[in-house]
């Protein structure tokens, strides 16, 4: 039975693509027509709170919105992401960071994001609208044992200050 991880093109011969550019086309072409098919399905999906288009004619690098979900300490703010695509995606999770800064309990300095999906846990079987989706419920609901922002992490625990603190610091 094959994994919905295992990238078909790597388990054909080796040999028969050494060397070959059209194995490589091949394989960007496929990923290219999938993140085709992502966005008209994303644009469709008619989901509030999240968006994401190609980054000018890249359709290897995206910029995505995610605005935070109501009845959490982020409602009312819009963040924008940056997601890049290997040329082994979907076998191969994006890259995928805040470019807006995202004060965080499972978000670095950077704007890093500690989500398993997009780590140890990703399935060829998740898109960019589910990618948003987690990282927007993320926010309201963060993981507070693995935590790459300590302060973050330990003024979480009183949600009045966490979010005067997130007001007084947000940048749009």
């Amino acid at each position: 039975m094959a994994s919905q991880n295992m990238d078909p093109a790597a388990a054909t011969s080796s040999t028969a693509l050494k060397g070959s550019e059209t194995g490589g086309s091949a394989a960007r072409g496929s990923v290219s027509k999938r993140l085709q098919q992502e966005l008209m399905t994303l644009m469709m999906s008619g989901d509030k709170g999240i968006s994401a288009f190609p980054e000018s004619d890249n359709l290897f690098k995206w910029i995505g919105t995610i605005d935070g979900a109501q009845g959490t300490v982020y409602e009312g703010l819009r963040y924008k992401l940056s997601l890049e695509f290997p040329s082994g995606y979907p076998y191969k999770s994006p890259r995928v960071k805040f470019i807006t800064p995202c004060y965080h309990p499972n978000v670095d300095e950077h704007g890093f994001i500690c989500l398993d999906i997009l780590k140890e846990k990703w399935s060829a079987l998740y898109d960019v609208r589910s990618i948003l989706l987690s990282i927007q419920s993320l926010l309201g609901e963060p993981n507070n044992e693995s935590p790459m922002n300590a302060g973050a992490a330990e003024l979480w625990e009183n949600q009045e200050a966490y979010k005067a603190h997130l007001h007084t610091t947000y940048k749009n």
